[in-house]
């Protein structure tokens, strides 16, 4: 291969295969058509040149994936496989892959977060998990997903299972229903837990177990081959709880539901006992201090575009005194390095800053929202994890709608001896 390549090309092959991508995922990654990769190779041979833009593109691109998993040049060497579903910029794939896990497949259907994971992890990810059939899924030891929450969340219409976001449980339980993984994680809104007087949760319970559950209606839309799984019985032993993810480390008043279940035909442990309930009463009475001057930088080092204008800051106080009259709690928070936490960092961060905005009172000027480096920190993602592969806008929603990475990092750290046992 490489005496295919020009001098003039070489720089194109040396960041593709720094990244660990195929020509067709580069393609795919600098917003090419579907044969983007005849340019690629183009490109790499010398026969033609990329435009201004786009070599400007290629030459933000970092010089490698410093994030990508370690077993990919032999899976074999790895303690076992996962999947990782409505993958956002892959929160939940780190801690598995830092316990032993390899990474089999991946599905994301965000182009800006593909970019994000791809810059991180060396591989973009498939896309709309609804058009990928479960036999063109490879095997695996286990499966992840942060399924989409909105439909459940405060900030959503909280519809559930009338909401397109919210049925994307059912590709869940029929990638389940066809693979068989030994176990599993699913991660969302604390909502999920009351959402319909607990009925729509008590329902993906029971359906994850392979109990009898209500019909579910025609007009709840879902991929055809979701319907057809619905009569496949699932033999899980699960559980779920509540973790607030301050109690893991990190400074943020975050909490999320987390449903655990190990295969009862392929686990013994969970045939005999309910194990996930043990894993998850331990994981409860995790506690940690916290202290959000361990995630800033200097306010005297941060770009003044983090600060917010005075116009802005009078419309935050003014809607905070509407909604002080009203008798609610709704408005701005300013924190400072000595709070313990800040509120939870939403996917609509990018607007306002409004939920977390750090106080600079030690350089006289407004407050200012979180870099996104901070972002990082606050969801205790590793140092080397990139954020330049986007706008600070797209990092915001990716940050907002991600996981705490070390709740995660615990979580694996239990269910792996009951995986690879």
């Amino acid at each position: 291969m490489l005496d295919q390549i020009s001098e003039k090309g070489a720089w194109i092959l040396a960041k593709r295969l720094g990244l660990g991508l195929t020509q067709k995922a580069f393609a795919e990654l600098l917003g090419m058509p579907e044969a983007g990769e005849r340019t690629i190779g183009g490109w790499e041979r010398g026969e033609h040149t990329p435009t201004p833009a786009k070599r400007a593109q290629i030459e933000n691109l970092p010089d490698t994936a410093l994030l990508r998993s370690p077993y990919a040049e032999d899976p074999s060497l790895a303690d076992f496989s996962f999947i990782d579903l409505f993958a956002g910029i892959g929160g939940i794939r780190y801690p598995f892959q830092q316990v032993g896990g390899h990474c089999v497949f991946t599905s994301e259907w965000d182009k800006f977060a593909k970019k994000t994971y791809a810059a991180n992890y060396g591989e973009v990810p498939e896309g709309d998990i609804t058009r990928i059939p479960a036999n063109k899924i490879p095997k695996h030891d286990v499966l992840l997903a942060g399924f989409p929450c909105q439909a459940f969340s405060q900030a959503g219409l909280r519809q559930g299972f009338n909401d397109t976001r919210g049925t994307m449980f059912f590709e869940i339980q029929r990638i389940l229903a066809y693979r068989r993984p030994k176990a599993f994680l699913l991660e969302n809104v604390k909502q999920l837990k009351g959402h319909d007087k607990g009925r729509t949760l008590e329902t993906i319970l029971a359906m994850l177990e392979g109990r009898e559950v209500p019909e579910i209606p025609a007009d709840v839309p879902m991929s055809e081959d979701a319907r057809a799984s619905l009569g496949k019985k699932l033999n899980y032993r699960v559980d779920f709880r509540v973790l607030k993810a301050a109690n893991f480390g990190v400074p943020q008043n975050r909490e999320r539901v987390y449903i655990i279940g190990f295969d009862r035909d392929q686990v013994p442990a969970a045939d005999q006992t309910n194990i996930c309930t043990e894993i998850l009463d331990r994981l409860s009475k995790v506690e940690a201090e916290t202290r959000v001057g361990d995630i800033l930088e200097s306010n005297a080092t941060v770009h003044p575009k983090y600060t917010i204008s005075d116009r802005l800051l009078a419309g935050h106080k003014r809607r905070l005194e509407g909604h002080k009259k009203k008798g609610n709690g709704f408005g701005y928070s300013v924190f400072n390095a000595d709070s313990k936490y800040t509120n939870t960092i939403s996917a609509r961060y990018y607007k306002d800053g409004s939920e977390v905005l750090i106080d600079q009172t030690d350089i006289n000027a407004n407050p200012r929202k979180l870099t996104p480096r901070e972002c990082a920190r606050l969801q205790g993602f590793p140092k080397d994890f990139n954020v330049d592969a986007v706008s600070d806008c797209q990092n915001y929603r990716q940050f907002g709608n991600s996981v705490s990475v070390p709740v995660i990092e615990a979580i694996a750290a239990e269910m792996k001896p009951y995986i690879v046992g």
